[in-house]
């Protein structure tokens, strides 16, 4: 898939942009601070109808106007179709080819991305929650259900959560919380097997990378670490996994178990990356990662999604620059930001389409 075409109104630090992108690479050059990360995380939004980095939505309007809007034209291999987001103090308001959707997860998986930021560098030794995050963004791109699935799961939680401290403080009758456990479990065990299953998907594709890397020095071991047991029947084992450990629960005021508490593990030549491995083997690691998401997402969808890459060129050394820019070229759509494309020679930023980013305000060269 690419994106052709994009427009902003109000957006960040753009108050009037539209932009034609390049089917291949597109760069993005500018000082810091000029909105050159602002438009990667537009297109962000545009596919996921959320922020990688904002708190809150409306630090996406632009200072003093009531709504931020992003349109785009998306070109797959057996079509077109426009979508848009316009953000404002009221929520979210998505369209897919001109026809609004009634929730966003509908409207996520129209539109692919990756994206590969500095802060994905330390995806290996960053905290669960990140882990957690990139699964469930991942898979979520790729499948409705999980979407819904993972909201259903959270509303639960929540309650669960909300209810537990109820009984701490007041006591009260357990039924309730007997209930809840049992959509919990349902749900639990859902996110679980597709998450275990996404894992080892990624695991074949990123070891296979990552071997391509070290020059067959290394295999990589992706392990998710789930805090439910994996069984056949999961949600009758977990629904009593969670009864066994009521009164702890209670005393703790939160639920101990379940995805929301799970996490992934990494080894190279069996041995911890986490602990043991080296900056290099740690970067090696989430690059093989990254790259092995592209492919899985062709995989499942038919279609390369787009790459989106913030100033992540300049963290990589030479060979895993080019190894990289070697992967994505000719086949997927990409878009690179950098303050300077001095000492990148690899031809596919050689070929690309440069745009320059100053104070909100774009420029191209052909």
């Amino acid at each position: 898939m690419k994106l052709k075409h994009l427009d902003l109104t109000h957006f960040r630090n753009y108050d009037k942009v539209s932009l034609d992108f390049h089917d291949e690479v597109n760069v993005l050059i500018g000082s810091n601070a000029q909105g050159k990360t602002n438009l990667l995380e537009a297109i962000y939004c545009l596919a996921l109808a959320k922020s990688h980095r904002a708190t809150q939505d409306k630090e996406l309007i632009q200072w003093q106007a009531d709504f931020a809007l992003i349109e785009g034209d998306l070109e797959y291999r057996y079509g077109t179709m426009p979508l848009s987001l316009q953000i404002s103090a009221k929520g979210k308001k998505a369209k897919a080819n001109h026809l609004e959707q009634s929730k966003l997860t509908q409207y996520v998986g129209h539109m692919n991305v990756v994206l590969f930021a500095p802060e994905d560098l330390s995806l290996v030794k960053g905290s669960p929650q990140v882990r957690r995050r990139f699964i469930d963004i991942e898979i979520g791109q790729i499948s409705a259900v999980y979407l819904n699935d993972l909201s259903n799961y959270q509303r639960i939680l929540k309650q669960k959560n909300h209810y537990l401290k109820q009984l701490k403080s007041a006591g009260g009758d357990r039924t309730m919380l007997e209930v809840l456990n049992q959509q919990f479990a349902e749900y639990a065990a859902k996110l679980t097997l597709r998450r275990q299953q996404f894992i080892a998907q990624l695991e074949a594709k990123a070891n296979e990378i990552h071997r391509g890397i070290t020059k067959n020095k290394e295999n990589l071991k992706i392990h998710y670490d789930a805090s439910l047991k994996l069984t056949e029947h999961m949600a009758e084992e977990t629904y009593s996994q969670l009864t066994a450990v009521m009164d702890r629960e209670i005393d703790r005021m939160t639920s101990l178990y379940g995805p929301h508490r799970d996490d992934l593990s990494f080894s190279i030549n069996d041995i911890d990356v986490q602990t043991y491995g080296s900056q290099g083997q740690q970067r090696t690691t989430a690059l093989s990662m990254k790259l092995a998401e592209i492919e899985l997402i062709n995989e499942e969808v038919g279609e390369y999604p787009i790459l989106l890459l913030d100033d992540v060129l300049s963290e990589l050394d030479d060979s895993r620059q080019t190894h990289l820019l070697s992967t994505i070229q000719h086949k997927v759509q990409t878009f690179v930001t950098t303050t300077s494309v001095d000492g990148i020679e690899h031809e596919t930023i050689q070929e690309a389409k440069l745009f320059f980013v100053d104070q909100g305000s774009i420029t191209n060269e052909e």
